[in-house]
């Protein structure tokens, strides 16, 4: 219970971050993907069933704010978590390499998604503007933030770790 809890204000503070705070903090119009790191790491720490609730749940927050259609949002980001909960039982706490080139790779799989399904069936065939100018530098700037808020993520696994095992101790 205290898990879910933790993972609902994780997914919340990681929501309000990306809508308000990286977009003030943004470069040239891009903001960083704070709900690809969460869902990522989720999937990555505690398998895929988890990463597919947390990239729903992520998703769903996304379409009710921000998308035209209920569920587009919410369905790649399942799929993002799903990915990435398939190399949970490679996951080692301390080595951030891994979890880097995931999120890095699941935010490619993002951008070119929604740039297929939301731009290239409109008509929009310019795809070098968008790999140059939107793809790559949100890309750098997503991988950048997660050097700092990975280990915040990984701290708050952890202590959810010791509390399900009855540890008093807070790491």
């Amino acid at each position: 219970m205290k898990r879910n809890i933790i993972l609902f204000l994780v997914i919340l503070c990681g929501f309000v971050l990306q809508t308000t705070l990286f977009q003030a903090l943004n470069f040239g119009g891009i903001s960083p993907n704070i709900l690809i790191i969460i869902t990522v790491s989720y999937g990555f720490m505690r398998g895929k069933k988890y990463g597919m609730i947390v990239g729903f749940i992520c998703g769903l927050l996304m379409d009710i704010f921000y998308g035209d259609v209920l569920g587009f949002y919410a369905l790649v980001y399942l799929y993002i978590g799903a990915a990435n909960g398939v190399f949970h039982s490679i996951f080692y706490q301390d080595d951030i390499k891994l979890p880097l080139v995931l999120i890095l790779a699941s935010d490619f799989a993002y951008s070119f998604t929604c740039y297929v399904l939301l731009y290239l069936l409109r008509r929009r065939f310019d795809l070098i503007f968008y790999f140059k100018n939107i793809i790559i530098p949100e890309i750098v700037y997503t991988v950048f933030v997660t050097v700092f808020i990975y280990p915040c993520i990984l701290l708050l696994n952890r202590s959810a770790d010791d509390v399900e095992r009855g540890d008093n101790k807070v790491v």
